[in-house]
């Protein structure tokens, strides 16, 4: 392991160089990149895949949206207007995107929860293989495999991609984006740039505006790195930026020109207007502000199935529809009230992403994140403009700073929220393992940031762990011990004498193990099933039950 981090060139145009491979071979690497590379990342999505796909046998029905997928398997006119009901009368109040590869399911295996949740395991695993090719492309193939290891490991990540909601596929859509964005921005070409505008388009079908906050970072990376002129640039983000409203807004168009009699009446809204629904309800109503004939959303499901008529509290569960979901005891659906702890993160203000419930599904390596991409930007601020570290490093921090402000500063309805931060943290983190390593084994006053971080992750660990002291007591007490001999062996290794190979190696194991060991533990929780989530709420590890710590 510690050989890999630190000895091997990071940019793929120096890797090790190999032959052709039959299309069939896919355990072959590609030219270019070392023998080890793909069985590394095969091995690592299936690691992944048996993580999302663990608890399908368990899987659960999500309320209103599990039987709105069942009217889309049901009728070819409610999949394509993204109905509640077979009959195509009225549609959700979000856009039906996501639930179209959950209808097409249901449709194949017919209609059951793992049939449901299956196509969330499908974009999980796809999700871990581009976040490699992304990364490698970026930063080299002991950077990629290290982001693909560190989102498969995220617990959000492991939770959300197991279970029947929309935020997987949004997650796969943003990261097939930055795919698309990386190879643009590396090339200054404008097809691959229209196509990270098209998936941020079927990201906006997923989750609607959440998908358009990740426009920031794709927009000021290539306007400041691709390698063309600032005409050129421009019209290139011109033009994919049509593309990407003209995709996003296909569905809004769609209901707009077609007559109000000859499409479903649209939900979340008094005036039946797909506008309404998406920026009002969806949208402007979460800050407090009311478009005309805006419903309000406080981040539960509300239906709304005509000027003034709202469905019951039991109906938004799934009960008295025809053919409700019923849920693993027999209760309908599997609601709100099924998921302890699930719920708007209100309660933590602006520091919500910090502690609690967030913190641990997404927040493990914020401290390593953060120094890696400081370092980085300091390392690499005499780099020419089209740098391509520099650049990535920039669109990195720009998703990661527009996505977390924005939930500071706003409610979150549901854990899944916070997997859309998984990329970067795991590009960054990714990076910042294999620079820290190779800056230690250099020596001189950079070596020390290795065990900085250790540090900083070992106590960032016990703090977030603090909370939930009875969950895996004993994993708890290794982490910290793995972590404190991690550190010993690193300073051991840069003072007096210089240190042999042997304790160098060991050095770097230990410190990246340390850094890993919490968040691998908790993603890990999601093989069992008191642990897993449920399709309301990605929650892997305990959660707290009116401020009581769960688990043990």
């Amino acid at each position: 392991m510690s050989e890999v981090l630190a000895s091997l060139p990071s940019s793929s145009r120096d890797a090790v160089p190999g032959g052709r491979s039959p299309r069939w071979m896919v355990w072959r690497s590609p030219a270019g990149q070392p023998g080890w590379a793909r069985p590394a990342l095969l091995a690592i999505a299936a690691v992944a895949a048996v993580l999302h796909a663990w608890n399908l046998p368990r899987a659960d029905f999500a309320p209103l949206y599990s039987q709105a997928v069942k009217g889309m398997s049901e009728s070819w006119k409610a999949l394509f207007y993204g109905a509640i009901d077979a009959n195509a009368t009225v549609t959700l109040d979000k856009l039906a995107g996501s639930f179209v590869p959950q209808a097409v399911s249901a449709r194949i295996f017919g209609y059951h929860a793992w049939s449901l949740a299956l196509p969330q395991v499908i974009e999980g695993v796809i999700s871990v293989l581009v976040m490699y090719r992304v990364v490698r492309r970026w930063a080299g193939v002991v950077p990629g495999l290290l982001a693909a290891g560190i989102f498969t490991f995220t617990p959000v990540a492991a939770s959300m991609f197991g279970h029947s909601m929309e935020d997987g596929a949004l997650v796969m859509c943003l990261v097939l984006a930055a795919d698309a964005y990386q190879r643009a921005v590396m090339e200054a070409r404008l097809r691959s740039l229209v196509w990270a505008g098209v998936w941020v388009g079927l990201g906006f079908q997923a989750k609607m505006l959440q998908a358009w906050m990740i426009l920031p970072a794709l927009a000021i990376g290539y306007l400041l790195a691709a390698p063309a002129g600032l005409r050129r640039r421009l019209g290139h983000l011109a033009v994919a930026g049509v593309v990407t409203i003209a995709v996003s807004l296909s569905w809004i168009a769609l209901y707009t020109f077609t007559p109000a009699g000859a499409r479903p009446a649209i939900n979340g809204t008094t005036n039946n207007s797909a506008f309404t629904m998406v920026f009002g309800h969806n949208g402007l109503s979460r800050l407090g502000i009311a478009l005309p004939g805006t419903v309000p959303n406080n981040g539960r499901v509300r239906a709304v199935v005509g000027p003034g008529q709202h469905l019951t509290p039991g109906e938004l569960n799934g009960e008295g529809l025809p053919g409700a979901p019923q849920g693993p005891a027999g209760t309908p659906g599997n609601g709100p009230a099924a998921a302890p702890g699930a719920g708007p993160e209100a309660d933590g203000g602006a520091a919500k992403l910090l502690a609690g419930r967030l913190g641990i599904a997404i927040g493990w390596l914020y401290p390593l994140t953060l120094l890696a991409l400081l370092c980085g930007l300091w390392w690499r601020r005499h780099a020419e403009r089209t740098d391509p570290e520099r650049g990535g490093l920039v669109m990195w921090g720009v998703w990661l700073l527009t996505f977390g402000l924005t939930f500071s500063a706003t409610d979150v309805p549901h854990t899944a929220y916070v997997a859309s931060l998984a990329p970067p943290v795991a590009a960054l983190a990714g990076l910042g393992i294999v620079r820290f390593s190779q800056a230690y084994r250099r020596g001189g006053r950079a070596a020390w940031l290795l065990p900085a971080a250790v540090l900083a992750e070992l106590v960032w660990a016990a703090w977030l762990w603090s909370d939930y002291l009875g969950f895996l007591p004993l994993a708890l007490l290794s982490t910290l011990a793995l972590g404190v001999a991690a550190i010993v062996v690193l300073v051991l290794g840069r003072v007096g004498k210089p240190a042999s190979a042997a304790v160098v190696r060991a050095g770097l194991a230990l410190g990246a193990a340390a850094i890993l060991a919490a968040p691998v533990t908790y993603a890990a929780s999601v093989l069992g099933p008191a642990y897993s989530g449920n399709s309301f709420d990605a929650n892997a590890g305990p959660v707290k039950v009116e401020g009581v710590p769960q688990g043990g």
